[in-house]
Formats: structure tokens, C-alpha cells, sequence
């Protein structure tokens, strides 16, 4: 791996030159019919051939020129620094769940533990029947079914868009709303923190801020940013956000785009994503309903605390048009409104640009990906039959970590 490589990214669509991803491991195999709900899986995935799937993913990207950066390869590289140990058995070690006795045996279990071993804890959990000997009876342990969980697995760290978002040369650890994701930030502030990769990259945003996950997060273009409010981020967090990229320079416009509260619309990009410089692949149930307001900063505010002033709200369409200098085309998803709809269902628009009018998609959606190809945008199409069953598309599975500028 190279240390030192350049980071930073400004826009969704400028060449994409390192990308990072999670290969998907033991802890998918954690998912069973009683926790998969839990764990936010719509269904059980064939791990082996989901490992396939994302391993052509990540070819791919290769093969266009594409740095891939495996996250559990970063976090056992960063766990060598004893500090990052430090943090991780006390990320990992919770003393409300496991009780004082078992948090004593497993505490000084994890410190002995090698980096592998402990990186395999932070991503894949472990159960109470995993968990080592104590000395004398434990009512925690003679309580819990054995595959009980006594740290949670984190499957959806699959989808490494949501844990951590490069703007500009900065990267912000997001504050995940689900119980079940809310380890992620964690595990990438041990990497952004201790690897000698990111070392000294400053950061953007607080992970114990309000919610605020990077599915909602579209870099329409340098300095206009996008955030979805609905399931996954407040309005709370998407301000707090727009205060922190103002403070830093690194926006002029901030668009906060209410989308609906639901499983099928639970970040921005499952409805929108940018596939041009000018272009989007657009759900057609929201195009003329999605609107915007836009956040902009107001140097009245106090000494230290950037203020903002608030305008809208607008149709989404002509507020990130103005914002950004441009009138967007939109390429709608499926030919028909029960097409539109399993199509949106299935990722359809959540693509991944690798550079302006290059996009990954899921090969599924057949009629979305034509759609695309005639207005001019090459598809690069990949299986997705078991990696979907997250809901989580091409856009879901990478954060980028550097990409060209945009001409």
C-alpha cells in the first residue's frame, strides 16, 4: 500500500482514484433468521457467493485504474499502534452487557489477543459461548443462550459509504442512527486515526454528533453538498454538518433534502444519484415531489460558530441547479411505475461514477442501466444477488477516498 497517497474529494463524479471497500466476511455468516432483522438484512445471504460478487466488484475497479483499500486490511495494519489496541478492547469490551466479571476475563483475553484476532472481534462480533473462561459462575453467562450475541457483528459495514465521508481533504466520521451500526464510526476512527496512511488528516465532522450517515451525502459538485433528512439523518445532523463544512471552507451551499422515512427510501442515494457532471438517475416517483432547502453560510454569527441562513423550501431540481451553475438532466429509473418502483427497490439508483459518464450498477436493473446507456452514460454492470440483500447498491459499498478534480 502506498503511505502517503494523495486523499480529498470534491465532487461525485470527478475520476475516481481510491475507493475504499469491505470485503464481505465471518460476520455475514453471523446473520441467522433470528437476528437478521436486528442487523438490518432483508434476507440471508449466500456468504460465498456474495464474496464473488464483491470480489468482481472490486476487479472491476481495478482494472479501471481504481486504488482499493480493504478495511479490515487498514484496521489490522493500524491495530499494530498499542494505542489503537487500547481503544478497541474498550470499543469492543461493554461492562452494562457482559457484567464486571466477564468484562475483566474477556478485557485481559483481548489484550493478548494479535491484531488479527482483534480485528476479527471489532468486525465480526463474538457470541457468549465465545467469550473466554472466567473464574467462578456468571448469572450473564448461565442467562444468555450461547450464540447469543455478547458484541454484535457488523454486517453493514458491507456498505462503507455510511461510516465515513471524504469531503475536500477531510474526512467526517459520520453518527450512525441504528443501534446495530452504531460500532461503525468506531472502527474507522481507529483506522483514520492510528494508520500511518491518514496520518494527520484533519477531520469534518464529530461521530458523536447528531445523526448523520454518508448514504445521504451528495457532493453535487466542489462546494455544494446534498444531504438526505428521513430515517438515517436528522435535521439536526444535517445542519450541524453544513455548520462544520461552512467553518471549514468547504462548501458555499448546503441542500437539505427531506425524503421519506421508510426502508426503501433510507438515504438519498437509494433515490438519487449523480451519474455527470450535469446528470442524475433519478427515482420518477419523487422527481417532481423531492424538494430542498438550502443552507448558506451568514457571517453574523457568534464569534466561532459559523451562522447559516436557511431558503426554501425549493424542488430539489432547480435548487441544486442554481446552486450549482448548471441545469441537470435526469435519467428516470425503469420505463413504468411497477418497473420504477422494483427497480428502485433493487438499487437502480444507486450507482457508483468512477468518472463523468462512467458509472457501476447493478446488472439487475436491466431497464434503468438502458435508460442510462441512451442518455449517453457507459454502465459498467455488476452482479448483485446476494450483496443487495442489505439494500445497498455500488454507490453503498465504496467511499472514496481520492478522486481528479472536475474539468
Amino acid at each position: 500500500m502506498t503511505m502517503g497517497a494523495p486523499t480529498g474529494v470534491t465532487s461525485e463524479v470527478g475520476r475516481l482514484d481510491t475507493v475504499l471497500l469491505h470485503r464481505p466476511g465471518p460476520e455475514l455468516q453471523r446473520l441467522t433468521p433470528r437476528t437478521n432483522d436486528q442487523l438490518l438484512f432483508d434476507g440471508l445471504p449466500w456468504v460465498e457467493r456474495a464474496q464473488e460478487e464483491h470480489d468482481a466488484f472490486a476487479e472491476l475497479l481495478r482494472d479501471r485504474g481504481v486504488e482499493v483499500l480493504l478495511l479490515v486490511e487498514l484496521l489490522v495494519e493500524a491495530l499494530a499502534d498499542p494505542a489503537a489496541r487500547e481503544r478497541a478492547v474498550r470499543d469492543l469490551v461493554d461492562e452494562r452487557r457482559v457484567g464486571l466479571h466477564l468484562a475483566d476475563a474477556l478485557t485481559s483475553h483481548l489484550t493478548s489477543a494479535d491484531a488479527t484476532t482483534l480485528a476479527g472481534a471489532l468486525v465480526g462480533g463474538l457470541t457468549f459461548e465465545e467469550l473466554p473462561a472466567a473464574e467462578g459462575a456468571s448469572l450473564v453467562r448461565a442467562m444468555h443462550h450461547p450464540h447469543d450475541f455478547a458484541v454484535d457483528p457488523l454486517p453493514n459495514l458491507l456498505f462503507t459509504r455510511d461510516s465515513s465521508v471524504w469531503v475536500g481533504d477531510r474526512v467526517a466520521l459520520t453518527s450512525l442512527a441504528m443501534p446495530a451500526r452504531m460500532r461503525e464510526s468506531a472502527v474507522l476512527d481507529l483506522i483514520y486515526a492510528h494508520h500511518p496512511r491518514f496520518a494527520g488528516t484533519p477531520r469534518a465532522y464529530a461521530a458523536h454528533s447528531a445523526p448523520l450517515e454518508g448514504g445521504d451525502v451528495l457532493l453535487l459538485a466542489p462546494g455544494v453538498v446534498a444531504v438526505g433528512v428521513g430515517e438515517r439523518t436528522t435535521p439536526a445532523g444535517a445542519e450541524s454538518f453544513a455548520r462544520s463544512l461552512f467553518a471549514d471552507g468547504l462548501a458555499r451551499a448546503v441542500l437539505a433534502v427531506p425524503i421519506e422515512q421508510s426502508r426503501a427510501t433510507m438515504h438519498l442515494d437509494t433515490v438519487c444519484t449523480m451519474v455527470d457532471r450535469d446528470a442524475v438517475v433519478m427515482y420518477p416517483a419523487v422527481r417532481d415531489t423531492l424538494s430542498a432547502y438550502t443552507l448558506t453560510p451568514d457571517d453574523d454569527g457568534a464569534a466561532g460558530t459559523p451562522g447559516v441562513r436557511v431558503a426554501g423550501p425549493a424542488p430539489f431540481l432547480e435548487a441544486a441547479g442554481a446552486a450549482m451553475g448548471t441545469r441537470l438532466r435526469v435519467v428516470e429509473t425503469g420505463l413504468d411505475p411497477v418497473t420504477a418502483e422494483r427497480e428502485q427497490w433493487d438499487d437502480g439508483n444507486n450507482t457508483l461514477a468512477l468518472a463523468p459518464g462512467v458509472v457501476v450498477a447493478y446488472e439487475r436493473n436491466a431497464e434503468t442501466n438502458a435508460r442510462l446507456a441512451d442518455a449517453g452514460i457507459e454502465v459498467l454492470a455488476i452482479a448483485g444477488s446476494e450483496l443487495g440483500s442489505g439494500r445497498g447498491g455500488p454507490r453503498c459499498m465504496s467511499c472514496p477516498v481520492a478522486r481528479g478534480a472536475v474539468a
